[in-house]
């Protein structure tokens, strides 16, 4: 069985990011969302992604922005990936897959999974994240994991909401993630990260 990937989302600070990348973390997430907490503007960003190590996945996060606004934000940092949180239709995906950006979408999860929903967008990697009126991410808070029990059988999973260092061998376990994607449960603050948090999540899953 493949190794589940980890990703550290809401990173602000460049030393933070570089020891998480050279710890082996497979993914570094940045929010591209002005009202988060964890919001980092694109200059502090290009800083950022110049010194990370080459093989360190770059993930951008955006909320209903419009498209133009991701194109130029994903060309001129250079991320690689567009994780969109927002209510972004299926036909903003395929324009942005026909301008060359490579994208994820997350759908917050309730109290059920709409498959016929996610199965509009035609893409095996599905995010799945937790229900929140208040914000859009980062809520620390779990969904019902049993939901995506079939849906884990018809795509890759992202599992978000909630999952730290203590329940992430449980998640695994469970629903046989592609990769697990951490923020507010490894941090000491908003946007600032504990880094002795993420060394207990890489021993947990990969002792």
């Amino acid at each position: 069985m493949k190794q589940t990937k980890i990703k550290i989302c809401g990173i602000t600070r460049k030393d933070q990011a570089i020891e998480i990348a050279e710890m082996g973390i497979d993914a570094l997430g940045f929010v591209m969302y002005p009202p988060s907490p964890r919001y980092i503007p694109t200059v502090e960003l290009k800083t950022i992604l110049s010194v990370l190590p080459p093989y360190t996945t770059t993930v951008g996060v955006f909320v209903n922005d419009p498209l133009d606004q991701v194109y130029q934000t994903m060309k001129s940092t250079g991320l690689h990936l567009a994780q969109l949180h927002g209510e972004e239709s299926p036909q903003y995906c395929k324009e942005l897959t026909s301008r060359g950006i490579n994208w994820l979408k997350a759908f917050r999860i309730k109290d059920h999974i709409d498959n016929e929903t996610i199965k509009s967008y035609s893409s095996r990697y599905i995010h799945l994240d937790a229900w929140s009126e208040e914000v859009y991410g980062g809520t620390g808070e779990t969904f019902a994991w049993e939901l995506a029990k079939q849906l884990s059988q018809e795509h890759s999973l992202i599992l978000s909401g909630g999952i730290n260092e203590v329940n992430a061998r449980e998640a695994i376990n469970q629903l046989h993630p592609y990769a697990i994607d951490l923020s507010s449960s490894v941090e000491s603050s908003p946007g600032i990260k504990s880094i002795e948090r993420i060394r207990a999540l890489l021993m947990a899953v990969r002792p």
